[in-house]
């Protein structure tokens, strides 16, 4: 069944308010008309009125066709509709009395934001008002959870039709369909009501009694047979079968049952522990606990005293660190004749660490032993002359001796071992070179660093020759890596990671090239 249709199968109609903007108009009819509704152009006898609140529009519509003859016409917000669909049904008009709505306040103590949205979204669309203060609300929703609520609680509970709720309450309701109030339940103040009669004590209650006191409490000098604990944990075992006369009485009646007649009680329990034989510190005994573990005590250090040695009773080692007399009988003594006390001569001590600094202030140390000579550095080896390239003595691989009769194989050779470097991979240093790194200053050596390299064991060359002698030693495959990313403008790593793959330097040349040039064939951006 369509969400706007009764029980018998008719639309259930609504008039919308004139001055609402058209497409809201337009969406609320075809929303109504999907739904199995229908709209009026005038206001229906029975039916729902959408109006736009807070509105001059709103406040004429109420006070024309608010009557109290018209009991089935409502007036809602017209996002009533959306609200109607997203229940999946036609929600009732619930708080509403006397034809108006039910003035509500959502109490401060409900402090999530959202919570208080949508608690007041459906208070409005089910006939409520939530923008009530706190006097003139007829419901207040509050969090039971706080402290507050209580108070709300105290402070309304005498003021009539007047309910302090929980923020659930409203859910409550719309399920039920109907407003229930959260009942007053009565509370028994306590005492006996008027004409009510007291259960009277008998004979079994006091045998009872007596047996209870006698197991827990068999001897009247230790005490405690009128304190309150004794008897509250009589009534504790009314649950228990064997103790179901317990309930007959309160436990302050036990209680002052036997205080009033403790003279006659306290006879008949002497009885009883007789019989039993009842020996005082048995177990299940009132006030008897488990006695607690004995806890060892640690022993104290003892603070020693200020001690006297003689400076003849220390002795030093090889290294000539003092060392401490080992025979208890040197304490006390004096120093030799000629010499001061060693305790008036440094006063008291502390720590054995301040005896031996004070004897070494007194008893002078050995002669220092001098250091070993220091062992001259190994001469520095010079670099090994440069050998001409012998292609005889170079192992070929494989493939290159399957590739023999190819012209390549012997122009792009590669260096082996520690040979020297192939024709093509040496690069002569020019005298334009060679004179712009003698123009370039020579950087000073700091203390301490690693001695610049020299030749044949003489002095140290300058900086920028030695940056010739590494550049000329330098492993001719890095050099020729070093050229290819120069001369076409690539990253040494992007060289480096595809010589590695290929290991041909002529087909790592001859990639890059191409590379730059199909590069260069694309067009700048600002042209």
């Amino acid at each position: 069944m369509p969400i706007f249709q009764d029980s018998n199968g008719l639309a259930v109609k609504f008039f919308i308010q004139k001055d609402l903007p058209q497409e809201t108009q337009a969406e609320l009819c075809e929303t109504i008309t999907s739904l199995g509704g229908r709209v009026e152009a005038k206001v229906p006898r029975q039916g729902y009125i959408l109006v736009q609140p807070g509105t001059v529009e709103e406040e004429r519509l109420r006070h024309c066709w608010t009557k109290s003859d018209r009991p089935d016409r409502y007036f809602v917000p017209w996002t009533y509709v959306d609200a109607c669909k997203v229940a999946g049904m036609l929600l009732k008009q619930l708080f509403i009395e006397n034809g108006a709505p039910i003035p509500m306040h959502i109490h401060s103590s409900i402090a999530n934001v959202n919570a208080r949205s949508t608690l007041s979204y459906r208070i409005v669309h089910s006939g409520g008002d939530p923008h009530a203060s706190l006097l003139s609300a007829r419901v207040i929703l509050a969090d039971p959870n706080t402290n507050v609520f209580n108070v709300l609680v105290k402070e309304y509970q005498g003021v009539p039709d007047k309910y302090i709720e929980s923020y659930l309450w409203v859910k409550k309701c719309i399920e039920k369909g109907a407003v229930v109030y959260t009942p007053v339940v009565y509370k028994n103040p306590g005492g006996r009501r008027p004409g009510e009669e007291r259960t009277q004590f008998t004979e079994q209650d006091e045998q009872n009694l007596c047996k209870w006191i006698a197991a827990k409490i068999p001897y009247k000098e230790t005490g405690g047979r009128t304190g309150n604990r004794l008897y509250q944990q009589l009534c504790e075992l009314s649950g228990d079968p064997e103790y179901a006369w317990v309930s007959r009485h309160t436990w302050q009646s036990w209680r002052e049952r036997y205080k009033k007649h403790s003279a006659r009680l306290d006879h008949v329990i002497a009885l009883i522990v007789d019989e039993k034989k009842t020996m005082p510190g048995e177990k299940g005994q009132y006030g008897y606990v488990r006695q607690p573990e004995e806890k060892t005590k640690r022993a104290r250090r003892k603070k020693t005293k200020d001690i006297e040695f003689s400076p003849d009773e220390f002795s030093r080692d090889a290294n000539g660190m003092v060392l401490l007399p080992t025979a208890p009988s040197s304490i006390n003594h004096v120093a030799p004749s000629g010499s001061q006390s060693l305790q008036q001569a440094m006063g008291p001590l502390q720590t054995l660490a301040d005896v031996g600094n004070a004897y070494s202030a007194i008893v002078p140390p050995p002669p220092a032993v001098p250091p070993p000579p220091a062992v001259p550095p190994p001469p520095a080896v010079p670099p090994p002359p440069a050998v001409p390239l012998d292609r005889s003595n170079i192992r070929r691989s494989p493939d290159e001796e399957e590739m023999e009769d190819n012209d390549e194989g012997t122009e792009w050779a590669v260096r082996v071992g520690n040979a020297p470097p192939p024709t093509w991979a040496k690069r002569k240093a020019s005298d334009d070179d060679i004179e712009e790194a003698n123009k370039r200053p020579c950087l000073q050596q700091e203390p301490g660093a690693d001695p610049l390299p020299s030749t044949n064991g003489g002095e140290p060359v300058p900086l920028p020759t030695a940056a010739l002698i590494a550049i000329a030693n330098m492993h001719v495959i890095d050099q020729g890596i070093r050229d290819i990313a120069k001369d076409f403008r690539f990253t040494l790593g992007e060289v480096q990671e595809y010589y590695d793959k290929c290991g041909d330097m002529g087909m790592t040349r001859t990639r890059f090239q191409r590379m730059r040039e199909q590069l260069e064939k694309f067009k700048d951006d600002f042209d």
